[in-house]
């Protein structure tokens, strides 16, 4: 079994001269010439390899035939490391040099039922760079398509394959590369592309991954990989919205720059504080440019959609100066739309995610090992934040506009953390906190978007008296839900901080 250690990066047909053109390429040694690769994925009809993460092709290079299998890869912002067989194929399968025993089971048991999936043709170009005599990283270049059935998906990528080196030397060669080309890193093999167009499916919005940290890594590993989890959910959601549109890829790539942001201040003591402002300052920067078009989502779907249904069901000024509004509203989510769109330039998104990722790799590893670090970090950090939401609650008792919102991101805050933290602590406590905390976080959402909404909406009307009248019909018709959750977040956030917090236990 080979370890394949690789880095993809997606780019626009139309940059590929520009690309083979840039120094460290056009630099690089051929490694041969060109080569056309026709290539053969296999599964059972009811897709059992697919559903274990498991890749079987053969490859056709001319005269040379091969067998490929691969296993599920860990993957982030296109650095994929995956175990992989290869051999030569001579018309039937064999998988006598598969060593990991449950995969070769499983291939064994379903030989007989393999049958093509799909498939992919491409043109390579492969060129080696080599800095120095500790680096060597084959660059790939490939051109074609994924092919199922009639449905058809080009294929523009470049690979980056480790020879020799480590890790970090391929995301250094990449930020070299994307600073002057528009590269997008890619987590989707060309596997999961062929499947995705053999099932017909497309891309669904990423939300956030399952914490899967332990309790016997340091807290530097265990930021590694609560950060990497979050820049596979900010990448994904950055390709799902390039290519469907849909809001809540926006949405959601919003809330993955929200939780590195977290974690970054959450982990603050343990980072270099350069580090920290640094990428602090420019992922909020990125998510600033996508708020407006969120904040309007938010402003139709939650706040003027549910009474400008209920008004259509009536007749008169009232329901028509209502629709008047919403549909001005509607037009207004449309252009900051369009524009959040035009903000998510591939090549800038995909700059920030190799950055981070070089960055997170290049970070200095702790000198000592204790085996209670990290627990007993995450106690200190979680007690701190569950401390701020104290004060935060106690000034919220003037039930004010600012104190409020104050409130609801300390627990936004102190809800990241624990889902961060969750594998180190007891788990039907912790999820009975959360969901607590998820209420009144949910609850003081929905007050701040009637408090943002009176100033937004009464923008937007103007020195129109029929759109201000309809201003002050939305807000009041929301007046008593407003009022309501307004005081149950409050009692709920009383009753937690009452309770016995999850990690209590932890200091024992």
């Amino acid at each position: 079994m080979s370890q394949e250690i690789e880095l993809k990066l997606a780019l626009p047909p139309q940059a590929l001269p520009a690309l083979k053109r840039h120094p460290l390429v056009a630099g690089a040694a051929r490694q041969g010439s060109a080569k056309t690769l026709d290539n053969t994925y296999f599964d059972t009809p009811d897709l059992r390899l697919q559903a274990r993460r498991i890749a079987l092709r053969t490859r056709k290079q001319g005269r040379v035939e091969l067998q490929t299998v691969k296993c599920a890869a860990e993957s982030t912002a296109g650095l994929t490391s995956r175990p992989e067989w290869e051999q030569p194929y001579c018309g039937s399968f064999d998988f006598s040099a598969v060593d990991a025993p449950k995969v070769r089971k499983l291939l064994t048991r379903h030989a007989a039922a393999l049958v093509p999936a799909f498939s992919t043709r491409f043109r390579r170009e492969t060129r080696l760079y080599a800095p120095d005599d500790k680096v060597r990283i084959l660059m790939m270049i490939d051109t074609g398509e994924v092919i199922a059935g009639d449905r058809r998906a080009p294929i523009c990528e470049l690979e980056l394959e480790l020879v020799a080196g480590e890790p970090l030397d391929l995301l250094l060669l990449a930020c070299r590369l994307a600073a002057d080309n528009p590269l997008m890193p890619s987590d989707i093999s060309k596997a999961e592309r062929g499947y995705a167009l053999h099932l017909g499916t497309r891309p669904e919005p990423a939300r956030a991954e399952p914490s899967t940290i332990r309790s016997d890594e340091s807290p530097l590993a265990a930021f590694r990989a609560l950060a990497s989890a979050c820049l596979r959910q900010w990448q994904a959601n950055a390709v799902g919205a390039t290519e469907d549109g849909a809001p809540e890829f926006i949405h959601q790539l919003r809330v993955a720059l929200r939780r590195l942001r977290t974690l970054l201040s959450l982990f603050a003591p343990i980072l270099p504080p350069e580090f920290v402002e640094h990428w602090r300052a420019r992922l909020g920067e990125n998510a600033r440019a996508f708020a407006e078009a969120r904040d309007l989502d938010v402003l139709y779907e939650e706040i003027l959609a549910p009474v400008a249904t209920d008004e259509a069901e009536h007749s008169g000024r009232e329901a028509d100066s209502v629709i008047a509004l919403a549909e001005r509203i509607r037009s207004e989510r449309e252009r900051a739309r369009g524009e959040a769109l035009l903000a998510l330039d591939p090549a800038a998104q995909g700059r920030l995610m190799i950055g981070l990722t070089a960055a997170l790799h290049a970070l200095p590893d702790e000198r000592a090992r204790d085996e209670r670090a990290l627990a007993d970090f995450a106690v200190r950090e979680l007690e701190r934040l569950r401390k701020k939401v104290r004060r935060r609650h106690a000034a919220a008792a003037d039930r004010s506009r600012t104190h409020l919102h104050a409130l609801r991101i300390a627990l936004k805050r102190l809800r990241y953390a624990l889902e961060f933290f969750a594998p180190l602590l007891p788990a039907k406590p912790t999820r009975r906190y959360l969901a607590t905390i998820v209420r009144a976080q949910n609850a003081l959402g929905f007050v701040h978007d009637v408090d943002v909404a009176r100033t937004r909406l009464a923008h937007f009307a103007g020195d129109d008296a029929q759109l201000g009248a309809a201003v002050a019909f939305v807000c009041g018709w929301h007046g008593p839900g407003y009022a309501r959750l307004g005081r149950r977040a409050l009692r709920d956030v009383e009753r937690l901080l009452q309770e016995d917090a999850p990690w209590a236990a932890s200091r024992d």
